[in-house]
This record gives structure tokens, C-alpha cells and sequence, in this order.
């Protein structure tokens, strides 16, 4: 970027962090003009006058006269929202809707206004802010983006409303200046295919030597952005070359002339990355640019998993979480690199906090922001301009500390999402650390895991499905085996307990290479969007895996 662009992008990172930290030191005041601003907007939709909002004046009223609701209260809300009527769930107009992957359950619809669209992008903004501000704190040069993310709509309702998974919003919804950061053209993200649109993104980005950062919603995305560098490097390093779309690439002829005349040869930066590939053995993003100042991509939860095999392809390049969001809301704000902290997006939503002692209750007791406890997890509400009014995501967040007045957060785990053999609930978040440690411990590298349940015994065992990465090897299965099962009660105390006398042992399949590919592809075709396909770690569903194939399989031996 040149030197004018770094002064004023330099003065903005300045400003937006700076008043941001000032409201942190405010969260409590902040946080009731947000709620009550929003009541009065919103008093007179149909919503607002069923749960009379027009006579709610202080947050404690709020909180004893609105109950606490998951989607499912809402969804006949969303579907006459769908179905084009006004001044349902919002005052403003919705002109389009985000969609839920369908991972969790029925699709969700959730409607998008102007105003849910800045205070969405608000914390956008911020979280861009903040991760600027810490490479310039490590003197990483800033430039271009690196973001093969799709833009296609899913589709429209039958009043002609469009709807698309969030971050397909979010690309659809950047400005002019905004798509001027991206290594590549705007256009470039317009294939529905794939492999297309990332080959084409790729191509621009090798091109481009001020490519600075890489994005991705997820970090299995991230890693398949690298899968696909390294599988397509000849090809592509053989097209910037000579300035050309390989013909072979399923391009809309249309697009392709558009694209191509955005080309033009490179033969000297082909020359440069052939001598990497012959050098290294293949193309990674660190090689292909050595100036990486960070990658972005979500932090928390299961992402651990992930995240440890991005040295080998990013080397020590830091990964900043952007913010924790869902299509419904935007919970927090990443501020630091490797860190998988969020500050509570104080200017986004009303937050309050629901501690374990009140989870099983119909209407629990919650804590707002500046009463949450450090250490402790709580799960997450919250009201926005979407429409939402107490609602819970299910969303366990632990409050790691404060910034400002505001909590920082992590995403640990998603309610409901456990998996029990008797009562023990383990999540995945105890799984991905089991397996983290045995990896350390068998130096070993597994494609993906998922521990499932054995179908025909009650109490059913666990099932620990494995793949090894390439050229990886497990020597002792029933070691491994006998270490995940000591390990697992080591994390779990629950699941320690029933194994005493409930649970029975555990067993192992090793699965042959490509599986979860399998499992990802069924996903994607039973319509999950491409950029929210997360294969779970854990999973009761006897289906997930059907059909794999099995290379191996162990049952425990008792010592």
C-alpha cells in the first residue's frame, strides 16, 4: 500500500480503537442506551406490541417481562418475515436474510435490516482495527487480502427476498473501497464452483506481491485454501507465466474473457515460485508469500484442532480470530493474535449471561456484562437488530478477563452439542483436547477424527473414528486407544465417573484416507453452504459416517 493509504488507514486504526477501549470503561451505560434505543425502535412492529416493549423503561423491566427463547419461538416470526410482510420482528425494512448452515436442526431463516447490517459491521470494522494495530505492533507490513470466499445467493423467498449464509452477506455487501483491499478482483469470487473460484483467486494473488493476509471463515477452510495451492501449483504457476485461465478450470465462458483480460504475464514471479516448488518439494502460502503479516480466521471451540497443523503452512505467521459471530449476532471482538479471546461486541447486541447453576431452568437468572466472573462459563443471550429479544444461541462462553469493563470471551462449546453415553454430556471440546495431547504423544497427524456411538449396545461405547494424514502411521492402535481412554477421563470428570461402572470401553476404526472428504461432500449436498460445512467431532448420528470405509478396527483390551 502506498504511503498516503498507510498514514490514513494508520489515523483510522487509531481513532476506532481508541473510542472503542473508551466505551469498554462505560459497558454498563453503553450497553442500556443500546437496549433501550432499540426498545423504542422496535416498539411498534408486531412483535413490539404482543410483548408490549412500549412500556419498558430500565433493563431490570426488560428482563422480567420478556422470557428468554431459543429460534424455535421465533421462526413463525421469520416466516411471515420470509413470506414479505413488514414490521414484524424489526421497524426497518428487511431487504435480505441470513440462513443457518442446517447443522443444528431445521433452517433458520433471520432477517437483515440496514441497521442490523451496521451494527454487524461495526464490529467488523473494529475487529479489522485491531488486528492491523497488532502487526503494526510487530512491524508487519499491511497489504491485500487473500479471500476465495463464494458470493452466490442461495436463493429468494416467494416475495423475492434473498437469502444466503452470513458471510456471503457480508462479501455481497462491501463497497467499493472495501473490495479494493482484496488481492484479487471482485470477480474472482463469483464462480459457484469451488475449485474454480479458488484457482482464480490463487492466480491473482500469486500475481499480486503485496498480498499480506489470508482469510477464512473457518480454519478448515483455510487449510483447504492451502490444500489447494499445493495440489495446482505446476498449473497455476504455469498460467501466471503466460497470463491465461488453464482451460480445464469449469469457468462460465463469459466470466473467463473477464477475468483474462484482468491477467496479464508474470513470467519473472513464475520463474520465482518454480524455484520454490523445485526448492521445497511444493507451494505453500508462507513460500509463495514471505511477508504474510497475519492470517484470519475463527478461534475457539474445536478450531484447536485445526489451528496446529497451520505452521506447516503458515509457519509462525499469527492467526487473529476477526470476531466471534453467528448468522444471528456478533458476540465479540478479537484484539490480539493467537489469542482466542473475544471482547464483548459492547455496541452490537445486549448481552447477558446465564451461570451453570440455572441451565436447566425454563426461565434461569442471568448477569449482565460487568457481573460475570472470570473462570467462570456462562451461556450466552442476546438482543439485536435482527430482530432477536433474550435470545439463546446456546453459545458456553467462559470469561477469561475483562476489557476495559467489558468481559473477554472464549467459545468453548454449543449447548446441547454433547455427546452421552449414559449422562456424562462430554463436549467437543474436551474430545479435541484428548486428541491433541495424543498427537503430541504419538507424534502422530490425523486428517480428522469423530467419536460416535456404537449402535447395538446399550450403554453404547465410544467409537473413536480416525484418519491418518498423508504418510502417517499408527504403530500401537490399542496403545492409542488406552491412552484416549485414560486421557479422556483426565479432561472429563463426568466421563471418568460413568466409566467406573456405565460406560463400557471404548473402541477404534481406522478409516481409509479421504473420508471425511466423503463426509464434508454429503454434507455440502444435503444442502449445507460450502463455507459453513464443519464436520462435528463428535456426533450421535448413526448416519454421519455411514458407508466409510473401515481400514481397521480395535476393540479395548482390559489390562
Amino acid at each position: 500500500m502506498n504511503g498516503a493509504f498507510q498514514v490514513a488507514a494508520s489515523m483510522l486504526v487509531r481513532w476506532v480503537t481508541a473510542r472503542f477501549k473508551d466505551k469498554t470503561r462505560r459497558t454498563g451505560a453503553v450497553q442500556r442506551a443500546f437496549l433501550l434505543k432499540l426498545l423504542r425502535q422496535q416498539q411498534n412492529t408486531a412483535f413490539g406490541r404482543q410483548h408490549g416493549l412500549d412500556r419498558i423503561r430500565t433493563v431490570e423491566q426488560f428482563r422480567a417481562r420478556l422470557p428468554i427463547r431459543s429460534y424455535d419461538y421465533y421462526r413463525p416470526y421469520a416466516e411471515r418475515v420470509a413470506r414479505g410482510e413488514p414490521n414484524v420482528l424489526t421497524a426497518a425494512p428487511v431487504d435480505c436474510l441470513n440462513i443457518s448452515s442446517g447443522s443444528t436442526g431445521r433452517q433458520k431463516f433471520i432477517p437483515v435490516t440496514p441497521q442490523a447490517r451496521r451494527a454487524r459491521g461495526k464490529a467488523h470494522l473494529t475487529g479489522i482495527c485491531f488486528g492491523i494495530l497488532a502487526a503494526q505492533q510487530q512491524q508487519r507490513s499491511i497489504g491485500q487480502v487473500l479471500m476465495p470466499g463464494p458470493i452466490q445467493l442461495a436463493g429468494h423467498t416467494a416475495a423475492g427476498i434473498p437469502y444466503a449464509p452470513v458471510s456471503v452477506g457480508d462479501l455481497r455487501s462491501k463497497n467499493w473501497l472495501s473490495r479494493q483491499l482484496f488481492a484479487h478482483p471482485y470477480e474472482a469470487l463469483q464462480p459457484s464452483n469451488s475449485l474454480a473460484r479458488h484457482y482464480a483467486c490463487l492466480l491473482f494473488a500469486l500475481k499480486n506481491r503485496n498480498t499480506r493476509i489470508i482469510a477464512a471463515t473457518f480454519p478448515v477452510l483455510a487449510l483447504r485454501i492451502c490444500q489447494y495451492l499445493e495440489d495446482y501449483a505446476e498449473s497455476l504457476i504455469a498460467d501466471l507465466a503466460r497470463g491465461t485461465i488453464a482451460a480445464w478450470v469449469p469457468l462460465e465462458a463469459g466470466l473467463r474473457k473477464r477475468l483474462e483480460r484482468r491477467l496479464s504475464p508474470a513470467p519473472q514471479r513464475a520463474q520465482q515460485l518454480q524455484q520454490v516448488v523445485e526448492r521445497n518439494g511444493r507451494l505453500t502460502p508462507i513460500a509463495a508469500w514471505p511477508n504474510l503479516a497475519f492470517v484470519v480466521t475463527a478461534r475457539g471451540g474445536t478450531s484447536d484442532f485445526y489451528l496446529q497443523k497451520f505452521t506447516q503452512y503458515f509457519g509462525d505467521t499469527p492467526v487473529f480470530g476477526g470476531i466471534y459471530s453467528s448468522n444471528e449476532a456478533v458476540f465479540g471482538i478479537c484484539s490480539n493474535f493467537d489469542d482466542d479471546s473475544a471482547i464483548l461486541a459492547i455496541e452490537s447486541g445486549f448481552y447477558e449471561f446465564v451461570p451453570p447453576q440455572e441451565w436447566n431452568k425454563q426461565q434461569p437468572e442471568t448477569l449482565l456484562a460487568e457481573q460475570v466472573i472470570i473462570g467462570e462459563q456462562y451461556r450466552i443471550l442476546v438482543t439485536n437488530y435482527n430482530g432477536f429479544y433474550r435470545y439463546d444461541i446456546g453459545d458456553i462462553v467462559e470469561v477469561v478477563g475483562f476489557y476495559g469493563n467489558a468481559p473477554t470471551i472464549v467459545f468453548r462449546y454449543r449447548w446441547g452439542g454433547t455427546l452421552s453415553s449414559t449422562t456424562e454430556k462430554t463436549t467437543e471440546t474436551h474430545v479435541v483436547r484428548t486428541i491433541q495431547r495424543l498427537q503430541r504423544e504419538f507424534n502422530l497427524t490425523l486428517e480428522n477424527f469423530c467419536i460416535t456411538l456404537a449402535e447395538h449396545q446399550i450403554p453404547p461405547p465410544y467409537i473413536l473414528n480416525i484418519e491418518l494424514a498423508s504418510g502417517a502411521s499408527l504403530d500401537n492402535p490399542q496403545a492409542f486407544l488406552q491412552r484416549f481412554d485414560s486421557e479422556l477421563k483426565a479432561i472429563h470428570d463426568f466421563y471418568a465417573i460413568k466409566r467406573q461402572s456405565q460406560i463400557p470401553p471404548p473402541q477404534l476404526r481406522i478409516l481409509a484416507p479421504g473420508s471425511f472428504a466423503q463426509v464434508r461432500e454429503r454434507m455440502y449436498q444435503n444442502g449445507i453452504p460450502e463455507n459453513h460445512v464443519k464436520v462435528p467431532h463428535i456426533s450421535e448420528d448413526s448416519n454421519l459416517l455411514a458407508d466409510l470405509q473401515i481400514k481397521q478396527e480395535y476393540a479395548f483390551a482390559s489390562s
